[in-house]
């Protein structure tokens, strides 16, 4: 038992440290809660951690390791999940901040379930969720882990993606925030959407590489 808590701490203090590094899942959520739509990124929050859940969970089960070696499989994968990205910032470049709400839809029709629908696209279309947690797992959970213990890393994972972006959505739907994103939303969506575009041709010029 102490072996699999020095485990179960060892590999949470990682994947904390994964989670609220900048990348598309912060963006998306930032851009989303400062403009507020605040239950679209609930929402979204809620669709990021069940996708990275569904990965950590394939990945402890060997499945994730074969869908990467499906080489054709992966690279679509990684190239839709790239141009989705891109299609993302674009939209955020071409709309901008309106009265209506973000990319011009009104906020009366702020939606978790829109949101959830959106975090899981945007997680599960990178495949590089995958190689992460395979890279993870495999350095810091051994074959001897108990069953409670890996089930203590995916509770612990999934609550920290909640926590993490649930925070953020909580600081960037304040007022000071708010009253930010108005004066300078136009700014704010050109930034946020520039980082999803980047993000997606990363992905897509790294698999044709």
């Amino acid at each position: 038992m102490p072996a699999d808590i020095i485990v179960i701490m060892t590999v949470l203090a990682l994947y904390a440290a994964i989670v609220i590094s900048p990348g598309p899942n912060f963006a998306l959520i930032s851009r989303l809660a400062i403009s507020g739509a605040k239950r679209t990124s609930l929402g979204a929050t809620l669709g990021l951690a069940c996708a990275a859940t569904l990965y950590a969970i394939l990945s402890m089960s060997g499945l994730a390791l074969l869908l990467t070696r499906i080489g054709w499989l992966a690279g679509t994968v990684q190239i839709a999940g790239g141009l989705f990205l891109v299609y993302l910032g674009i939209k955020s470049w071409l709309h901008g901040p309106t009265p209506e709400g973000v990319d011009g839809i009104p906020l009366a029709h702020d939606s978790f379930a829109r949101g959830l629908r959106l975090g899981l696209l945007v997680n599960l279309s990178n495949p590089k969720g995958i190689a992460f947690f395979i890279s993870l797992y495999a350095a810091t959970i051994p074959p001897e882990t108990s069953t409670p213990a890996k089930i203590a890393i995916l509770s612990g994972g999934f609550a920290l993606e909640i926590l993490w972006y649930g925070l953020v959505v909580w600081l960037l739907s304040t007022g000071p925030a708010r009253a930010a994103y108005r004066r300078f939303g136009v700014w704010i969506e050109r930034i946020m959407g520039t980082f999803l575009v980047l993000f997606g041709i990363h992905l897509i010029l790294e698999k044709r590489a």
